[in-house]
């Protein structure tokens, strides 16, 4: 699309004498970019002025939803119904991310994707890092069997330049007189979230945005095209980045990130994403004249239960399920939550499961699992759990692999996958642990202006020593990570057990699921340094200086121990930059057994903007000792007690020497006056130790 769009549309209506159109009828809000026209009427206006409106209607990154008999049959009948509605040149365009991960990933990989969008019957794909969750070489394989070309422009042959087997760079869609060329891209994330070595099968990934470019160019110069798609598999941000570099494209359609994104124009260029997993269709119209796009429209539709299941996808997927996945694994007495803002933010209770299990199988000090392996983004339970919600969370093909980690390197593995809050995809989605662990419980900072990543640490309940050798286990992803610890890592055990299944075999033995509570995963965003600790009374008061910048603290406060137990506080102040937080003495004093305990808690701060977390979190460590078994009450008493029995010592030392000098004076034959008055001094003396010690 070309930049002078806005001015040519301007001069169009002020010699038209049109007045501008009408707000478009969206599933979300407007943005200032959108055009204004809806769909209905940008076609009249096309064909009162002799254009042509070409529709491009997208979905992106389906995965999960299609081994599931709900939103992709639904989605199939909204696109098939926005096809019928249109009488003009309408092109179907996916975001890549279609054939994987799903909960029949394991079991017959490919094929029900493949059979559902060939169903769909869209004009092209494009590869997307979980079109090779079967290998390399599958690619190939899947692309034979499906009805439409599968895009990769970018990921071609070291030596020839070609695109890899099964891909072509660009097609071309031939609607009536009009010609919509579109270009597949992906950004270099594609190699970090695969696990295929693509230098080691002799493949390079060019630059997304220059090679996009190029085709485009070639597109509309040797090619024809009246408009130019670029179905691109690298997030929102990178899209428009892209939008902004190239000349010739009018429409990104995107996919990866699974964002929410209603189109909008971005440099000349019209992007848009339709989240994930079938439950959104994009649709854009433009208004194409002399093979230039003079004006879009566009929105998001949503598919709910109110759209009908397409019969044959629906057919397709239960008719998958029923072999195996409807069967029942076992039950759950709490809600796990696979949703991906749950699983990169902190331990969830799925996530200690799934560590679990690992273990389980392993028998490891320690298990490990990247937040991105755990799909579905759905939450289950409480309530039975089917084979297929087991595989939905964990659908891909990896298995579990044993290694030998020292706790430095184990601590260099946690710390690599914290997102700091400063980082532009901190910006985004918050900071984050991108983790989920059994075994090792872990302190993080999720800030940048900080030394340590990873603060205290403890391996099933002892402080990690960097200098010991630890069994950990993490799936084979994981395993292979490049210029990661794993790389020179003593493997212990691989074996050909898939992670899902290790999680199926764990829901059976324990079932029913129960909540855990262990906050293996702790965030901090300050560390202070304790005070003082004064008990009295049976209170434990906590004292510290708040964090800079405090502005409040929430009643969120408590202390942990070694074991995960935690312990609430009865009260917390913020006085004169100082935090107070009471505990019952007792209760502390069991909690701790002896040893150190952590304090965490809630604050509100100027210094940071937070993104994902509502409060920032404050921790101190406690000494026993500062708190050990004593009562102040008790020992003043004592000292009230000693200083009593000295002065009566002293007061008896006195009367003794004053009555060994009366009967000394008495025997020396003194003055009888004299002796009077010794024995009258006596008697005062006496009476003062009596209204002592009364």
């Amino acid at each position: 699309m070309q930049r002078s769009i806005a001015l040519t549309m301007v001069l169009c209506l002020v010699v038209a004498g049109v007045a501008p159109p009408a707000v478009a009828a969206s599933a979300t809000t407007a943005t200032p970019q959108e055009s204004t026209e809806s769909p209905a009427s940008a076609a009249d206006a096309a064909q009162e002025t002799n254009n042509t409106t070409v529709t491009v209607l997208s979905y992106n990154d389906v995965q999960t939803a299609a081994a599931e008999n709900g939103t992709l049959p639904r989605m199939v009948t909204m696109i098939n119904e926005r096809r019928a509605a249109h009488d003009n040149p309408t092109v179907v365009v996916g975001g890549g991310d279609e054939m994987g991960p799903h909960s029949l990933s394991p079991l017959s990989q490919w094929e029900v994707p493949v059979e559902a969008m060939n169903t769909l019957d869209p004009a092209a794909d494009v590869i997307g890092n979980h079109e090779f969750d079967y290998g390399f070489d599958a690619v190939e394989n899947f692309s034979e069997a499906s009805s439409y070309p599968w895009l990769l422009a970018n990921l071609v042959d070291e030596e020839t330049g070609e695109t890899m087997p099964g891909t072509e760079p660009y097609h071309v869609v031939e609607r009536g007189d009009t010609k919509v060329g579109i270009v597949g891209v992906a950004d270099e994330k594609l190699k970090s979230k695969t696990a295929t070595d693509f230098d080691e099968e002799g493949y390079e990934l060019r630059n997304y945005s220059d090679v996009a470019d190029e085709y485009a160019t070639e597109l509309k110069e040797e090619e024809g095209a009246d408009v130019v798609v670029v179905s691109a598999h690298l997030g929102v941000p990178v899209a428009e980045n892209l939008a902004n570099t190239t000349d010739d494209v009018d429409v990104v359609v995107v996919g990866d990130d699974e964002r929410e994104y209603p189109p909008r124009e971005v440099g000349g260029a019209v992007v848009t994403e339709a989240e994930a997993r079938g439950e959104h269709v994009s649709e854009v119209n433009l208004t194409v004249e002399d093979g230039e796009v003079t004006s879009w429209d566009g929105r998001l539709l949503d598919v709910d239960e109110n759209v009908t299941k397409n019969e044959t996808v629906a057919t397709d997927i239960t008719e998958a399920r029923d072999e195996e996945l409807d069967k029942r694994a076992g039950r759950t007495d709490v809600e796990l939550d696979a949703s991906a803002s749950a699983s990169y933010h902190d331990d969830t209770t799925l996530g200690n499961l799934i560590g679990d299990s690992f273990r389980a199988q392993s028998d490891a000090d320690v298990a490990v699992t990247n937040a991105g392996g755990i799909r579905s983004d759905a939450a289950y339970g409480p309530g039975n759990l089917s084979v297929g919600d087991v595989y939905n969370v964990l659908p891909f093909q990896n298995t579990l692999v044993t290694v030998e980690l020292t706790g430095a390197q184990l601590e260099s593995l946690l710390a690599s996958q914290v997102v700091t809050l400063e980082s532009e995809e901190g910006q985004q989605f918050g900071a984050e642990p991108s983790l989920q662990v059994s075994g090792v419980t872990y302190e993080w900072v999720g800030h940048n202006d900080t030394d340590e990543m990873i603060r205290d640490a403890w391996v099933n309940g002892e402080p990690l020593d960097e200098e010991e050798t630890y069994t950990v286990t993490v799936n084979s992803y994981m395993a292979g990570w490049d210029d990661s610890v794993f790389e020179n890592a003593t493997v212990v055990e691989e074996t050909d057990m898939l992670y899902g299944t290790a999680l199926l075999e764990y829901v059976q033995d324990e079932s029913p699921v129960e909540e855990v509570e262990e906050d293996r995963i702790r965030r901090v965003d300050a560390e202070v340094e304790t005070n003082a600790v004064e008990v009295e009374d049976g209170t434990a008061t906590v004292a510290f200086d708040a964090p800079e910048g405090t502005e409040n603290v929430t009643d969120d406060f408590h202390a942990r121990n070694a074991d995960h137990d935690r312990l609430a506080a009865e009260s917390v102040a913020l006085e004169d930059d100082t935090v107070e937080v009471e505990f019952d003495v007792a209760d502390l004093r069991t909690l701790s057994d002896g040893d150190e305990v952590q304090v965490y808690g809630e604050y509100d701060t100027a210094e940071y903007e937070r993104v994902y977390f509502n409060h920032s979190v404050v921790n101190a460590d406690v000494s026993a000792s500062d708190f050990a078994e004593q009562d102040t009450t008790t020992e003043t008493t004592t000292e009230t007690e000693t200083e009593t029995e000295t002065e009566t010592e002293t007061e008896t030392e006195t009367e003794t020497e004053t009555e060994t000098e009366t009967e000394t004076d008495a025997e020396s034959g003194d003055i009888p006056g004299l002796t009077a008055i010794t024995a009258l001094v006596a008697l005062v003396a006496a009476a003062l130790v009596a209204v002592r010690r009364a």
